[in-house]
């Protein structure tokens, strides 16, 4: 969990594990490149596919790596209509992994196989010691109604993954008030989603609202990779997580770093 989390228990974490789910990755490559220098300006975590792992393993030295086990079973359906697994805790071990991290469905058509592998993993992962990390998502993957987005919903869903085995829960947050449902009804540490893409004053004050409401960090995509300065956005989620910095401070470290 050392490796996922900083000192103080929080995290920055990079998902560049988009090309198990989509067929729009623009920056995913090369923000894995650049991996080296946003560990040092914040980053704490990266989430990737097994491809990743092994070709991109000289990029990922100086951070936690979580290797992401399941796959879309749609690739040209954005909505990820369905997962699949695809490895397991010990593919992970084999690459020197910190951690593995699959999505489950609560309340989905396919929250039944979901389910199933989510407790496959828990028990090699305690077998193994290695941290589990349960990306719950009620419903589906995509938010397509008001019940997909509720953050009792959400909280109940996390709750239900934990208690599947979870050490670590990432999940959406509503950006209302309530999203301390979510926190408060975990006893794991919750990372939330990366947010809406949106101008970087509305998105430093989702990231700060998430704060604000006990999430232990987040795990951004493309609020990082489709940015045309990633370094100056990890420095500015590091002050934002690990700080406890505003939106406006964060505003202020993006706009004075020129990547």
């Amino acid at each position: 969990m050392n490796r996922i989390f900083g000192a103080d228990g929080r995290s920055v974490s990079l998902a560049l594990d988009g090309f198990g789910f989509a067929e729009k990755t623009a920056g995913v490559d090369d923000a894995a490149r650049k991996v080296p220098l946003m560990a040092e300006y914040g980053l704490n975590n990266v989430l990737v596919t097994y491809g990743q792992a092994r070709n991109f393993a000289d990029c990922f030295t100086d951070v936690g790596l979580t290797l992401r086990v399941d796959v879309t079973a749609g690739l040209y359906d954005a909505s990820v209509p369905d997962t699949m697994p695809a490895f397991d805790v010990t593919d992970a071990l084999r690459i020197g992994a910190d951690g593995v991290v699959i999505m489950n469905f609560p309340g989905a058509h396919n929250e039944v196989p979901s389910n199933a592998f989510a407790v496959k993993l828990a028990r090699q992962s305690t077998e193994w010691n290695l941290p589990f990390m349960c990306e719950s998502l009620p419903y589906g993957y995509p938010v397509t109604t008001p019940e997909s987005a509720d953050p009792a919903k959400i909280a109940a869903a996390a709750r239900f993954s934990e208690e599947l085995g979870a050490d670590i829960i990432k999940t959406r947050f509503s950006g209302a008030d309530e999203d301390r449902l979510i926190v408060d009804n975990c006893t794991v540490p919750v990372l939330a989603l990366g947010g809406p893409k949106s101008d970087h004053e509305t998105y430093f004050g989702f990231v700060q609202h998430v704060i604000a409401c006990g999430a232990s960090g987040v795990a951004v995509g493309r609020n990082i990779t489709q940015d045309p300065k990633p370094l100056a956005m990890v420095s500015a989620l590091g002050a934002l997580v690990h700080e406890d910095a505003t939106a406006a401070q964060a505003m202020t470290i993006y706009n004075e770093i020129n990547d």
